[in-house]
């Protein structure tokens, strides 16, 4: 009995992200309509729009192979399981064992390059375009991450993510500047992981501008829908792995009863609601960069996480 319902548990994170993902970012466009005194469309304009992408007719260039059919479905596949990893509204799951940063890290790293690899399988210019800024920003993002799981590493003892957000409830962490400093990393990669501004506008199709957009051009239909639902769940994920690895509390602990469930699920729903409030108002107070910053942007990002790796070498009280 006590299987099946770590089995339901689990279930019910998964497609709680799944439903959640859509909805995340309808409350995003919402937030930042009303910050520019607009009235902004629906929360549920997200849904609407993958259900009348599904009933579309897919539409391929005559160039692309199997893989441009394939990889969407796998990028979609390879997201939900990342984000299905990230505790939520519960630690120590059934899958907990599993949930660890530098698995996160490799599945995210995974369905980045399937994307890159669909956009050239085109063989179109702006698919050749996009992959290689999207190469450019990896090779700065994916570093910066492993700079923070270090530094949470060498404070939690594991990479677990269960682990740290037990650890980051116990009142041995106190305040420390390295974990501040990754922090502060955490929020600038997940922003330029999920092509927000300023490093990319979701919003617009600017040849010279676009990173994330220049790579889904010559998607339709389905194929469009799946993608669209991979990149909504991407930004669940990120702000479920900072409120996971930064402000836990109100997570369900291992065991718990089923009131306890409801408790976090409303926590963690609550907190992602100031966190999409927040991503709107920094994304209506500052401007897009231009491309050849985004480097300066991510550097910044990977000296915060390397210096707060060095820190806790320095001391550990830090």
């Amino acid at each position: 009995m006590a299987v099946i319902i770590d089995i339901a548990i689990q279930n019910a994170q998964m497609l709680l992200v799944l439903a959640l993902a859509p909805l995340l970012i309808g409350f995003v466009r919402k937030a930042k309509a009303r910050l520019l005194r607009r009235r902004g469309p629906s929360l549920l304009q997200p849904y609407r729009d993958l259900l009348r992408l599904s009933r579309k007719e897919v539409v391929l260039a005559e160039s692309a192979s199997w893989l441009f059919r394939t990889i969407p479905y796998l990028i979609f596949a390879t997201t939900w399981v990342a984000a299905s990893l990230v505790p939520t509204f519960a630690a120590g799951l059934m899958f907990s064992w599993s949930a660890d940063l530098i698995a996160v890290t490799a599945l995210l790293g995974s369905a980045r390059f399937f994307l890159a690899l669909a956009a050239m399988d085109a063989g179109t210019s702006f698919g050749g375009i996009g992959s290689s800024r999207e190469m450019m920003i990896a090779t700065l993002a994916e570093p910066a991450m492993i700079m923070i799981v270090f530094t949470l590493a060498l404070l939690a003892g594991s990479t677990q993510l269960s682990i740290v957000a037990g650890f980051m409830q116990s009142p041995a962490v106190g305040l420390r500047v390295s974990l501040g400093l990754a922090a502060v990393a955490l929020v600038m990669v997940a922003i330029a992981e999920n092509a927000r501004i300023p490093i990319d506008n979701p919003a617009t199709h600017l040849e010279l501008t676009m990173v994330h957009e220049a790579m889904l051009l010559e998607y339709s239909g389905r194929h469009l829908a799946v993608i669209e639902l991979a990149s909504s769940l991407k930004l669940l994920l990120y702000m479920s792995l900072i409120i996971c690895m930064f402000v836990p509390w109100g997570q369900a602990p291992p065991g718990s009863s089923a009131a306890a469930q409801f408790v976090g699920v409303g926590a963690y729903v609550g907190k992602l609601a100031v966190g999409c409030v927040l991503l709107a108002l920094f994304e209506t107070a500052i401007a897009k960069m231009r491309v050849f910053r985004v480097s300066d942007f991510l550097g910044a990002a990977l000296m915060l996480g390397l210096l707060g790796t060095l820190l806790l070498f320095v001391s550990r009280s830090l």
